[in-house]
């Protein structure tokens, strides 16, 4: 199959030039700036991504540009763009400001292929510290903007262009007709990439890297999990043992849900009650990572004894996809928050580490979801983290608190489900994600029946997004939000205030911990 490589230098929008090949059909891998391969022919270009650094720091990221220049096109991005200028001959300068923000194409080379399609005047966003001052001998300028003389330029002797502004990112208006100009015209991509496609070529993939082998699944219930497990079912079928592990913070009657709905996929599923342990090593813990640790290392001890039983078992496979990885730890060596599920396995587990969707954003594991015939609900479930409510309660973990908020998060996801919008579609469908999260380290004061009461408030949070990378905060109808709060105050005990989280993602993140 047919693929661009994107080289990452560790900007944050990266994934975001993925996400827009991938719309335009074309399969891509993102792969670290120092890790092109080989004597691959199935690569047509390569995109060279932005960066936090620049080309002038020390520390800055360095790659090989014969590897791939004058062999396949290749189109730099900021950072690459820069990048590509100052190692042939070009300059890259402090000029004293900094250009961020919006900006004006006010003079393109309509000649040229990678502008074909643009008007005149053209917004697009910035992003950089340093700018071009001077191109290499062999290009020439094919965009401008006022305070912007080489916004873009392109070799006369070769497959080279680069812009200096990021056409993956929204705000850039022609952004991804520059990107199907590139892709499409410019390295001859046939867009034979889609989810049916997908299913086949992982299928055959998994068939030929596990052959007779038994592989371990960890199912959490989720849409990435069992779209995995699916995948694997049809690939070695009765070679496949998932393990659903209870570390007891899944959401109201979770457990035996799940187990039902995985049985009628006609899966081979073994359900471990391990509750105990997890509330035993959680015991006094406030720290939101050390949580999200335990919960990562009891995790594995659980399916290290679960293997052990396995005696065949050679490989482990996980619903890990993209945004996960980026997540844990970005080219720069910067965690976020660390991911269950993401980093390896323990030598002890003697298992090798099999990962079908590694590569996928959440809106395309859906869309294989649905091409493999999964049950609809099962598929539009929102994403649920790893550790459970556990990233919901502030402070340390209780049975009691978790009970807490299981009911109030049923009441919440129930009466979603039940909301009919003006429009006729199902409130839950609107949303990316939805949760409620215990302030358990706060109580305040309120009356119920004449009494005075002092308990836990609980917050509220639904986001809209495509990819969790990014994400705005869902404006929920007042009278959906007005029956909930009702509802939660006087259902469940332990709560007497609801409040609603309107922080987009970033800054914040979309769980609280």
């Amino acid at each position: 199959m047919q693929k661009i490589i994107i080289l990452d230098f560790g900007s944050q929008t990266t994934q975001l030039i993925g996400r827009r090949l991938r719309e335009l059909d074309t399969f891509c891998e993102i792969l670290p700036y120092n890790k092109f391969p080989k004597n691959d022919p199935s690569v047509i270009g390569v995109i060279l991504s932005g960066s936090p650094y620049s080309v002038h720091d020390p520390e800055a990221f360095q790659v090989d540009l014969n590897q791939f220049v004058g062999k396949v096109p290749v189109l730099g991005i900021c950072y690459g763009a820069q990048y590509i200028s100052h190692k042939n001959g070009g300059k890259v300068e402090q000029t004293g400001t900094r250009e961020y923000g919006r900006a004006y194409l006010t003079t393109i080379d309509a000649e040229n292929p990678l502008f074909r399609g643009f008007n005149k005047i053209s917004p697009v966003w910035m992003s950089h510290g340093d700018t071009i001052t001077a191109i290499p001998s062999d290009c020439k300028t094919i965009a401008s903007t006022s305070d912007v003389k080489f916004a873009a330029y392109a070799s006369t002797t070769q497959p080279l262009w680069a812009v200096q502004f990021h056409p993956e990112v929204f705000h850039s208006v022609k952004g991804k007709t520059l990107l199907k100009n590139f892709v499409v015209d410019i390295c001859g991509s046939k867009q034979e990439w889609s989810p049916a496609s997908y299913v086949e070529t992982t299928v055959e993939e998994l068939k030929e890297q596990l052959g007779n082998d038994r592989v371990i699944l960890g199912l959490s219930g989720g849409v990435d999990s069992s779209v995995c497990a699916t995948l694997l079912n049809r690939a070695i079928g009765k070679n496949l043992t998932c393990i659903f592990v209870d570390h007891g913070m899944l959401r109201k009657n979770e457990f035996a849900k799940v187990m039902e709905a995985y049985e009628g996929l006609g899966l081979n599923v073994i359900g471990v009650d391990a509750s105990e342990k997890f509330f035993s090593d959680l015991a006094g813990v406030t720290d939101p990572e050390q949580k999200r640790k335990i919960i990562g290392r009891d995790f594995v001890e659980v399916f290290n004894a679960e293997a052990k039983k396995i005696t065949d078992a050679k490989w482990l496979a996980q619903g890990t996809i993209y945004p996960d990885r980026i997540e844990s730890l970005s080219i720069t060596g910067m965690v976020i928050k660390s991911h269950h599920n993401v980093g390896g396995l323990p030598k002890e587990m003697n298992l090798k580490l099999c990962e079908p969707l590694q590569w996928l954003f959440k809106d395309e594991v859906r869309r294989v979801g649905y091409e493999l015939g999964m049950p609809e609900r099962l598929i539009k479930r929102h994403p649920f983290p790893g550790p459970g409510l556990a990233v919901r309660i502030l402070g340390d973990i209780t049975r009691e608190k978790v009970r807490i908020l299981q009911d109030a998060d049923d009441i919440y996801i129930e009466n979603m489900h039940n909301y009919i919008c003006e429009d006729g579609e199902v409130l839950y469908d609107k949303v990316w994600q939805a949760g409620t999260v215990l302030l358990s380290t706060i109580r305040s004061v309120g009356v119920m029946g004449d009494e005075r009461t002092y308990e836990h408030p609980v917050a509220l949070r639904a986001v809209t997004s495509t990819d969790a990378m990014s994400a705005d905060w869902a404006q929920l109808p007042y009278d959906f939000m007005a029956k909930v709060s009702n509802e939660i105050i006087n259902k469940v005990k332990g709560v007497n205030r609801v409040c609603y989280d309107i922080s987009s993602k970033p800054p914040a993140t979309i769980e609280w911990e």
